[in-house]
């Protein structure tokens, strides 16, 4: 399913990204839910030619470390294909250990899913969220985040129906977006032309009530103002209102 693009508002100053796209526009988004046969939840997402699997695994154990403690525990793990991008990376398992990008932005993923999780009513089970990234043009961790939280919600589905829960213990939606600046001009959902090019690069995760669970951002040349960290974050927002009425209508499909 193709989702539409949001609303351009009018008051909007315009920057020529290269993309084409307007300073608030989110590339196209497509959310294709039970892509593989297995796992208990499962999503292809695509954001332009950004292309994450997000696979959903429900597991009757917990780490030693929670184990007798009534609760349940979500984790990650990301991954990229050796062709995601334009020349071919080698394995991570070739070379025997993950690198510091991977490890940080799998942690980032796990933090963002367990914000809208009660892991006491997951009882002692664990859910872990395979994100790996297919096709890469920018975006890979946000679009991760927001395909894992749809493959979440089909995999806890899945256990209802199973009689392995009376309620879901998810109690609400997380989503995730980047934004940066292309000169002086705030823009959303960044490809990785955009990303190569920005003198900032935000990483923003919110949940339903459009409150902030984590913000990640560097400046790669020009320190940004406090002017321009609101421009970002208001763009944020308004991307991130959209992503959350996608993930809706998938479920609803």
């Amino acid at each position: 399913m193709v989702l539409s693009r949001a609303s351009f508002r009018q008051d909007m100053i315009i920057v020529e990204r290269p993309s084409g796209r307007r300073p608030d526009q989110l590339r196209d988004v497509v959310i294709e839910r039970h892509f593989t046969r297995h796992a208990e939840g499962s999503v292809l997402i695509s954001c332009g030619d950004t292309r994450v699997l997000c696979t959903a695994s429900v597991e009757d154990r917990v780490p030693p470390w929670l184990r007798g403690k009534g609760a349940g525990w979500l984790t990650a793990e990301y991954g990229m294909l050796p062709r995601a991008t334009g020349t071919r990376n080698q394995r991570e398992a070739s070379r025997g250990r993950q690198g510091g990008r991977t490890l940080e932005i799998q942690r980032l993923i796990g933090r963002s899913l367990r914000s809208v999780i009660d892991l006491e009513a997951l009882g002692e089970r664990t859910i872990t969220l395979d994100c790996d990234v297919i096709q890469a043009d920018g975006g890979t961790r946000t679009a991760a985040i927001t395909g894992a939280y749809v493959a979440l919600v089909d995999a806890v589905d899945t256990m209802i129906d199973a009689g392995r829960f009376r309620t879901s213990p998810i109690h609400g939606q997380v989503a995730a977006v980047s934004v940066g600046l292309l000169g002086s001009d705030a823009v959303v959902d960044l490809d990785y032309a955009e990303d190569f090019a920005a003198d900032t690069d935000l990483n923003v995760v919110m949940n339903d009530a459009l409150a902030y669970v984590e913000v990640q951002g560097t400046a790669e040349g020009h320190a940004f103002r406090r002017n321009e960290l609101d421009q970002m974050l208001d763009l944020a927002a308004g991307g991130i209102e959209q992503l959350l009425a996608f993930q809706r209508e998938a479920l609803d499909a």
